[in-house]
């Protein structure tokens, strides 16, 4: 901890929440919450469930936890009760952390968090893992996805290799949660390690995050998932930013018209970043250049077996879960579709596997079909999946009508290839990282509702 993540100056800023944390001043405030957690009843080899929003105090508490010498169990805060009590009794935490009260509203990207730490059981972490994080469930139920400390001290370092990446003495806008991947290690643990400003805007909205990309004259980097993008995309700058270097996103393809319109809009990169839960960042195009390809991360294989994506993992990341489609032989199978330039490295991620499927003996990508529903006009955001046919869940952004739909897919489509089913959502499911829900019982209720 100490090594990795506290060594500088003990004056340099780590986080502007709008008010400056230094590095003595979280110090000091992670040594009192390690004391609280280890009177509550948490020893080294224990472990700690944290049930906290974005907030001080979710930082404070995690990198307590870890110098306790314990695990860290992540739960998103939106969670239900339900679903937070059955993974607790999978996964055992000594001590629970949760808020007593909290406050901010419910736009805020960083909120005003009192925790309370409560006793839960007496025994070891069910794992020697130093972070348990659950998936974000996109296309079925969560996995429970463990890491160890030298696998975030390698990809933290990792990250310091990436062309492209905001360096000491710049400023990340952090938008994404710090409970899940990209937001925890691609944001917090690379800022405190690297000396990067940690900066979460005010509010989430695409103003307030402008606004906080200019209230420094610092190099800034946004980092977020392709939700922001659009967000920042239909927003209009009140003036220059020349502190705005580029805009880094991660989660799920981004479709050719949003990123076209955020570059139009700004004109600065808009870096491309792969990865997932079990293995953090995978690959990235931080520069734009090869989009929708990404260059491996250093120190990460990437090869491709019939259509799906495999990536090097030395170890099982699954916690109580022995299933060789997932993991074997020290690699990762992600479940992708994609390719491997034999001559450049290069990888293009296609979408899901299992976005395969077979209408009167043809074959359909129902990847190319939701990316043609999403760039019809007047579509905000779209879902393709295969439900007894094609059906593709539509959100639009103003006026329209499944007739319409159907009439501007039959210009673009072959008829095979048309959603049998069109349904028009106000609001698509989201997993709690922003991605677009893909499982079909999930989009069949909120239709249904």
């Amino acid at each position: 901890m100490d090594e990795i993540l506290f060594a500088g100056r003990s004056t340099d800023i780590c986080l502007r929440l709008p008010e400056t944390v230094d590095r003595a001043t979280l110090h000091r405030l992670v040594t009192t919450a390690q004391g609280r957690l280890e009177a509550a009843g948490l020893r080294p080899g224990g472990a700690a469930a944290l049930r906290l929003p974005p907030s001080l105090a979710y930082v404070v508490n995690l990198l307590a936890t870890w110098r306790a010498g314990a695990q860290a169990i992540l739960l998103d805060h939106r969670l239900t009760d339900h679903e937070v009590d059955r993974a607790l009794v999978r996964l055992t935490p000594q001590v629970v952390v949760a808020p007593v009260r909290s406050g901010g509203g419910a736009l805020r990207i960083f909120v005003d968090v009192t925790e309370g730490v409560t006793r839960y059981a007496d025994s070891p972490a069910v794992s020697g893992h130093a972070v348990i994080q659950l998936s974000s469930g996109s296309t079925g139920p969560s996995k429970v996805i463990g890491r160890t400390a030298a696998d975030l001290v390698a990809e933290v370092r990792r990250y310091t290799q990436i062309d492209g990446v905001a360096l000491p003495g710049e400023r990340i806008i952090l938008l994404p949660s710090m409970v899940h991947v990209l937001g925890l290690v691609g944001g917090l643990l690379y800022g405190l390690h690297a000396g990067v400003e940690l900066v979460p805007p005010q509010r989430l909205s695409g103003d307030a995050v402008l606004a906080a990309i200019a209230a420094d004259t610092t190099p800034a980097t946004v980092l977020g998932v392709p939700f922001h993008i659009g967000l920042l995309a239909s927003t209009r700058p009140p003036g220059p930013l020349p502190q705005l270097r580029r805009m880094t996103t991660g989660g799920e393809l981004v479709p050719a018209a949003v990123a076209s319109a955020f570059t139009d809009r700004y004109g600065v990169p808009l870096g491309n970043m792969y990865g997932m839960t079990e293995v953090g960042v995978i690959g990235t195009d931080l520069h734009g250049s090869h989009r929708p390809s990404i260059a491996p991360a250093p120190g990460i294989e990437v090869r491709e077996s019939d259509g799906e994506l495999w990536v090097s993992c030395p170890a099982s990341p699954y916690v109580g879960l022995s299933d060789p489609t997932r993991w074997a032989d020290g690699w990762l199978h992600t479940r992708d579709a994609g390719t491997v330039d034999p001559d450049t490295g290069l990888v293009t991620v296609r979408g899901r596997l299992d976005s395969q499927v077979s209408v009167g003996g043809m074959k359909v990508d129902l990847t190319e079909v939701e990316t043609s529903v999403a760039e019809l006009p007047g579509v905000a955001a779209a879902v393709v999946v295969w439900d007894d046919g094609i059906t593709a869940y539509v959100q639009p952004d103003g006026p329209l009508s499944e007739e319409t739909l159907d009439k501007l897919l039959a210009e673009r489509l072959a008829g095979y290839k048309r959603p049998r089913v069109l349904r028009l959502l106000d609001q698509l499911p989201r997993t709690t990282t922003g991605k677009l829900v893909r499982s079909t019982d999930a989009l069949r209720s909120a239709a249904a509702s």
